[in-house]
């Protein structure tokens, strides 16, 4: 059992998107920081609801926490990963 969960959580770091959206669930713990995820990046509520699953989007979310160092590295701290895990997901993401 711990096995699989090791494997799973390593396929996790590798998936760009399930880091961009366990990235978004951190984001979304705090008001305020969410209300700026908005506000910085042009998303609304609808656009994610929406296109949730466009690489556009989840980059943009990863592109965010990369803006402000100290947020990427509490996201990554939270959601295990490393803040270079993040970064590296939100270019595979654009490219």
């Amino acid at each position: 059992m711990l096995e699989t969960n090791a494997k799973s959580l390593g396929q996790i770091q590798a998936d760009p998107a399930m880091l961009a959206l366990r990235a978004l669930g951190w984001i979304l713990t705090d008001t305020d920081r969410a209300s700026r995820m908005l506000a910085l990046t042009g998303l609304t509520p609808n656009i994610l609801r929406h296109d949730i699953s466009e690489k556009a989007t989840l980059a943009a979310i990863l592109a965010f926490l990369e803006a402000h160092e100290p947020d990427l590295i509490a996201a990554a701290e939270h959601i295990g990963a490393t803040p270079q895990a993040l970064v590296c997901a939100r270019m595979e993401l654009e490219a």
